[in-house]
């Protein structure tokens, strides 16, 4: 399978209830995909659905098992053979950079300096910690703990947990627990999972020891291929571009978490004040550098971020300029569930990941009640039952964008080269042009709620898609309506 031209990620509690006990599940998604295909997705990255104590599952137990929460193993092979028969791969969130405290592993160690899963984890005496200066850190975008180290009944060492003290880190430079790491991705992929969302891959080692982490992903990426040689492998990898770069490579693809905020900047703006093409080209060639066949994996928000819909206060034209360039961009596209229908979310976590609204409550049997929705209230949120009967509805324009994105040979190839056009220092426009050996598009965006000109010698004289009906090109000038998108060729 070739790579996924536009995913979409899946926080599993939220998304579908199969069997009303209000926890959404795999056979909800499963019931889903119909759904998914209409839309023109081509991926789904599922958080996880090993076994675990929180609602979230981002503290694994057990992972050879499926959280009875979403269902049975047979559940999800039904859910893997369904999705690749209508052509969607299956990605699975990983995280090994942590377990749960409960897990065994975990139990074993706590039990003292011999046990032989003692080196499981990072033990260190408070003396130790204190010489090699690591007692606190500073915060990052991923996580705000600045006391990664924490105490155990009856040990004199702590262990390090970077991100909470129920999520003690795995120590990689263990052999045991590389193997033990690495028999686990095995044996998914040989059940038919096509590759690994991988959390927080920048933390695998502690942050002193960052410069480990590249050649990690090496190694796994070696190992996974034994077993698939096309496996995907989308790291969380939260920083700037050049400290981003090495991680190509081991992995296929990395998320573009400043391409999000720029996004998410200019769209409630209405003013390209980042100069967000240039600063992207400029990303681009550095990723370039360490791995020619990079993948950008670009989105608006995930379920760490503010959704999008409240950064935008709903407002649905700004939400669909935000769609316009998501999808017009070179790279592959996620879009996180509930997006293409303008759903609203603001942290604490939990209120970015409500239930998603299938349709008006009186004929939504599937829809999610695990937890009180804040945001995403009657009124508030058009379900996606009601958008599918609006041809101008948010849902529709995610479409269409979209099928034309895979229509459009240019637009549709996830690499392809990116070079911003002059929009004579006009910040209501964002203009580039994206090329694929001789092929090559135009792509002007009018992100503000005023008509704007765009002119250029040699523009090339076919429309080809436009979100407007109201669209002029007239010699080497295109009017362009508010909030909207053109995309030019020959």
């Amino acid at each position: 399978m070739s790579h996924p031209r536009i995913c979409y990620e899946i926080f599993v509690r939220s998304f579908c209830d199969s069997n009303g006990d209000g926890i959404g599940d795999l056979n909800g998604i499963t019931s889903r995909l119909d759904y998914l295909t209409d839309l023109g997705i081509e991926a789904i990255w599922l958080t996880p659905i090993f076994t675990s104590p929180s609602y979230h599952k981002y503290d694994v137990i057990d992972y050879y098992a499926i959280d009875k929460e979403y269902g049975t193993l047979d559940d999800f092979q039904r859910l893997l053979s369904e999705a690749h028969a209508r052509g969607i791969a299956v990605i699975m969130d990983l995280v090994i950079n942590h377990t749960s405290a409960n897990h065994p592993w975990f139990q074993e160690s706590v039990r003292g300096k011999n046990n032989p899963y003692r080196n499981f984890y990072n033990w260190k005496s408070p003396q130790e910690i204190e010489e090699l200066g690591i007692a606190t850190r500073e915060v990052t975008p991923d996580t705000w703990d600045r006391n990664p180290w924490h105490e155990w009944p009856d040990n004199i060492e702590k262990y390090y947990g970077l991100f909470w003290r129920g999520m003690p880190d795995l120590n990689c430079d263990h052999p045991p627990v590389r193997k033990a790491i690495y028999e686990i991705g095995q044996f998914w992929l040989k059940m038919g999972v096509d590759g690994f969302r991988l959390d927080a891959a920048r933390h695998i080692y502690p942050e002193w020891e960052e410069y480990k982490n590249h050649d990690f992903w090496v190694e796994f990426r070696i190992e996974m291929q034994k077993i698939n040689p096309q496996v995907y492998l989308v790291g969380e990898v939260w920083t700037e571009a050049p400290k981003i770069a090495p991680y190509f490579r081991g992995l296929t693809a990395n998320f573009n978490f400043d391409l999000s905020l720029a996004l998410q900047k200019i769209t409630a703006t209405e003013r390209d004040s980042v100069g967000l093409v240039k600063k992207l080209a400029q990303n681009r060639l550095i990723f370039a550098q360490t791995n020619p066949r990079f993948i950008d994996a670009i989105m608006l928000t995930n379920h760490d971020q503010t959704r999008i819909g409240s950064a935008l206060k709903g407002n649905i034209n700004r939400l669909k300029v935000a769609a316009n360039i998501l999808l017009t961009l070179p790279g592959q596209p996620y879009l996180y569930y509930g997006e293409e229908i303008g759903m609203l979310g603001k942290k604490p976590d939990e209120y970015i990941r409500e239930p998603f609204w299938w349709d008006e409550p009186e004929k939504d049997h599937q829809r999610t009640h695990w937890m009180v929705p804040k945001y995403n209230k009657n009124k508030r949120i058009i379900p996606l039952g009601v958008q599918r009967q609006n041809p101008d509805s948010l849902f529709n324009h995610y479409k269409r964008l979209i099928h034309f994105r895979k229509s459009n040979a240019v637009l549709g190839d996830i690499r392809g080269n990116l070079q911003p056009l002059d929009t004579h220092s006009d910040r209501r426009m964002v203009a580039f042009k994206r090329s694929v050996g001789e092929n090559e598009v135009w792509v002007i965006h009018n992100i503000c709620g005023e008509e704007v000109t765009f002119s250029a010698p040699f523009l090339p004289h076919h429309v080809l898609f436009s979100t407007s009906s109201v669209t002029f090109l007239k010699a080497d000038t295109l009017s362009i309506a508010p909030y909207s998108c053109v995309v030019l060729g020959e």
